[in-house]
């Protein structure tokens, strides 16, 4: 596979350029002492619609241990008469078959995240992200499992924590069960974690529009994930002991399938960020590109912030809580914060 001379000049920013850009994002951060506050603006890490972006990401498969599964991550220009923003397009064919290796024993799997994001005047550049409740990703799904993998500057490199990339526009709501049928059913059956299971966990914030069907709809949704509920792993399984996402230094993000399920996959991402709640900043863009699976302004304060105890969860909760985001919402962090 050859390079094209548009991904050539997609090229990733260079040393000075990425010092510039953190820099100015750090002094801006002083000057507006979004430090001392709780930040409600958020904070990109991967923006498709710059195609730099996609040049700065990795496609993973097991092809390189001799299987046949593959992954692509190609950019795609925005298409204004369908209301389609530019975005990554990562696609490719899942293949269980076996290489002629006994050492292997396992295959069918395909992954991409960024490139490590290099050097800058002060070291190795990381993401802190110690601020923010929830990482949001805009998607298009087709629907297969997923999975999103942070990889942090941690004593074990190998180490992943990971979330599944739940999706409401390809979930029925008629199929879906309560949330105390689903825990008691992920107890009997000794269950993986709840952020990895097939059951949406309640701390995951999907669309709430009602439809059951994706007609009328631009397909796009956003997902918000509680970053403490990531769930370590290595090589693919859960580790003990749990340890907490050390936020402050974040090296790359990323989407892996591994349902290990025969044939073609195509997600579209448009953008992953972190944020607190989408804000009213936010809800323009949200509503042009996911149309009726937007989410509301200061969706997501009542989890991570508005309520004293976000897993104490039952209905009454939830009204009260309800109340209190129309009452303050998503502008209202910087007043507790400071209270």
């Amino acid at each position: 596979m050859f390079p094209t001379p548009r991904c050539l000049a997609a090229k990733p920013a260079g040393f000075l350029k990425r010092s510039t850009q953190e820099l100015s994002r750090l002094t801006r951060i002083a000057w507006n002492t979004e430090a001392l506050t709780t930040p409600t603006k958020p904070y990109d890490l991967l923006d498709f619609e710059d195609e730099t972006t996609v040049a700065g990401c990795k496609t993973f498969a097991d092809r390189a241990v001799g299987g046949y599964s593959t992954a692509n991550l190609d950019y795609v220009p925005a298409n204004p008469s369908t209301n389609t923003p530019a975005h990554a397009r990562f696609h490719g064919s899942i293949s269980t078959k076996l290489p002629p290796n006994w050492r292997v024993e396992r295959t069918g799997y395909a992954a991409f995240r960024n490139k490590d994001r290099g050097l800058w005047l002060f070291g190795r550049l990381f993401w802190d992200i110690d601020p923010y409740a929830y990482l949001a990703l805009r998607v298009k799904s087709d629907g297969r499992r997923y999975t999103v993998n942070i990889q942090t500057d941690s004593i074990v490199e190998t180490d992943i924590h990971q979330h599944r990339l739940y999706t409401r526009h390809h979930i029925r709501q008629a199929h879906l069960p309560s949330p105390l049928s689903a825990a008691t059913e992920a107890s009997e059956r000794g269950a993986a974690p709840a952020a990895l299971s097939d059951i949406p966990p309640e701390s995951t914030i999907l669309s709430s529009s009602n439809s059951v069907t994706t007609s009328g709809s631009t397909g796009w949704e956003t997902v918000l994930l509680p970053f403490n509920a990531f769930v370590r792993t290595n090589h693919g399984f859960v580790v003990e002991p749990q340890t907490s996402l050390l936020r402050q230094r974040v090296r790359s993000v990323g989407i892996g399938l591994t349902d290990r399920v025969e044939g073609p996959y195509d997600l579209r991402i448009h953008k992953i960020w972190a944020t607190n709640g989408i804000s009213e900043e936010d809800a323009e863009e949200e509503r042009r590109i996911c149309g009726p699976y937007a989410l509301p302004v200061d969706e997501g304060v009542r989890t991570g912030w508005m309520s004293e105890k976000p897993h104490e969860r039952s209905l009454e909760g939830k009204e009260l809580v309800g109340q209190r985001r129309k009452a303050k919402g998503l502008k209202g962090l910087r007043d507790e914060w400071e209270s």
